[in-house]
């Protein structure tokens, strides 16, 4: 049997904190999400002045980027270089930039989407997040 790290409220607490502070800081309205490594929600947020749809968009892009194992950047750069295939695909369905793996000791434990800002706002806001999980 193998053992592997799980995410607790308290560290999903502290993730979804560092990102709200680096979105409201920026006046950035924006969603995060955060999941666990099957694709589950844990946390869902809206912040003033996100569009209702940034909500479901980020948890899409949590949960791919917790299946897929990788960021969601990556497909949406295989899509922009010509793969437009991949649009096609109907059990992800978060496929842009946001989406980002919650990596410990080289498992993925869950996942990280944020929606509402230009993809390098919502990639800056992801960071902080990672940044929250790894200072624990």
């Amino acid at each position: 049997m193998k053992t592997k790290s799980l995410l607790t409220l308290q560290d999903v607490k502290k993730i979804a904190a560092a990102c709200e502070a680096e979105a409201v800081a920026h006046a950035w309205g924006m969603s995060l999400a955060i999941c666990d490594d099957g694709g589950h929600a844990l946390w869902v947020q809206r912040l003033d002045g996100a569009a209702p749809a940034t909500a479901p968009i980020a948890m899409e892009k949590a949960r791919t980027a917790a299946l897929i194992r990788r960021p969601t950047k990556a497909f949406e750069d295989l899509i922009n270089n010509g793969r437009v295939a991949l649009m096609s695909t109907q059990a992800i369905s978060g496929i842009l930039e946001g989406g980002e793996p919650l990596v410990v000791e080289g498992q993925v434990v869950g996942a990280i989407g944020i929606s509402g800002g230009r993809p390098t706002e919502d990639g800056q806001v992801l960071q902080r997040g990672l940044q929250a999980l790894v200072a624990r």
